[in-house]
């Protein structure tokens, strides 16, 4: 028993450092990723608003310009 709790042990604490050693590139990964997705979103949504914005181009231009 004592040779498993020693074990059981080892592993937790090898466990914990291998976490605690990952967690700055875990949240750098998710950081990027919420980025891209954000920017995504937020691209999605001011092209629609950007398009209703914008007024029509004129046909013409009113002034009166021939060609050869």
């Amino acid at each position: 028993m004592a040779v498993s709790a020693f074990l059981m042990s080892g592993a937790m604490a090898v466990g914990t450092v291998m976490l605690y050693s990952r967690i700055p590139s875990l949240t750098k990964y998710y950081l990027s990723e919420m980025k891209l997705e954000l920017t995504g979103m937020i691209t999605e949504m001011m092209s629609k608003q950007i398009e209703e914005a914008m007024p029509e181009l004129p046909s013409k231009t009113g002034l009166p310009i021939k060609f050869p």
